[in-house]
């Protein structure tokens, strides 16, 4: 990382533990955030593309929680899962068992692809009292308000899967093209922060094993949404949604909040779909308000 975090401070208050454990048969690397001793544990799972550092801003604004949060499989410092197709039915298996290793009866939160995860986690078993889902895609992304960018995005992945595999490779860690996504989804006007944030895409957004894991899991991330899951969920269950998500429109997420048996919406206004860059205070003060105790 080359720009200056404008949450550093906050961050550098809480302590953090590099950890690793046997999970599916892999290892998996997760970091642990906060006192050991808190009321509450988090476990925190990324997005698409990205990794755990996407989450620290939130975790910078929640030090009173015991926050982990894990790499995925196939990306950051976690390694893909041995001779596994890394599609959801992977991913969701691969949380519930990671939960009931490092933090069972932990509160679980899924930002953006880490909601789709965590919803078919959950609703597949995992126990949790809690579920938080930030950015969630609560629609079909290639219907949301950019549905031609996702098409777009489909033939690029597609075309990174298919060309020989230097090409491939080479074409879908490119920086211009990493650029491009960064810029599409910042909504700041403050330009502290959209260095940041692009300085943030740069550095940790290819950061996955191979094309092959980063096909299956975008795959993945087009082919299903929380909707299919969600009256599946029947805990307590937070919404933090942007009225300016490219991915997933406002009017989408608040449909999205009926399907639940028991859901919380709360909406934050002029941003779009990187509230964990460019509000992180906004989302941990409703984090924080949905598990106070009542």
């Amino acid at each position: 990382m080359t720009v200056a975090n404008p949450y550093a401070a906050l961050l550098d208050a809480v302590p953090v533990e590099r950890r690793e454990v046997d999970v599916l048969g892999g290892r998996t690397a997760y970091w642990v955030y906060g006192p050991p001793d808190a009321a509450t544990t988090i476990v925190a799972v990324h997005g698409f593309r990205g990794e755990h550092h996407g989450l620290e801003p939130v975790v910078a604004h929640l030090p009173e929680y015991r926050i982990i949060s894990p790499d995925l499989p196939g990306f950051g410092e976690t390694p893909p899962v041995p001779r596994r197709r890394h599609d959801l039915d992977l991913y969701a298996e691969w949380l519930a068992a990671f939960a009931a290793a490092v933090a069972p009866g932990a509160v679980i939160l899924g930002h953006s692809f880490g909601s789709i995860v965590v919803s078919a986690a959950v609703a597949g078993g995992l126990q949790t009292p809690r579920v938080v889902l930030v950015n969630p895609i609560g629609a079909p992304a290639l219907e949301g308000p950019r549905g031609i960018l996702t098409r777009l995005a489909v033939f690029y992945y597609w075309a990174g899967a298919r060309l020989p595999r230097r090409l491939g490779e080479a074409l879908l860690r490119n920086s211009a093209i990493v650029r491009a996504m960064s810029v599409s989804m910042a909504k700041t006007r403050e330009r502290s922060i959209r260095r940041f944030i692009h300085d943030q895409h740069d550095t940790y957004f290819s950061r996955f094993a191979d094309r092959d894991v980063l096909h299956d899991a975008f795959v993945a991330s087009v082919s299903h949404d929380v909707r299919e899951f969600a009256p599946r969920i029947p805990q307590p269950t937070l919404l933090v949604a942007a009225q300016r998500d490219d991915i997933t429109p406002i009017e989408a997420e608040r449909h999205l909040a009926t399907l639940f048996p028991h859901a919380e919406l709360v909406e934050i206004p002029d941003v779009g779909h990187l509230i964990h860059y460019e509000t992180p205070a906004a989302a941990a003060a409703a984090i924080t308000r949905f598990l106070a105790p009542s």
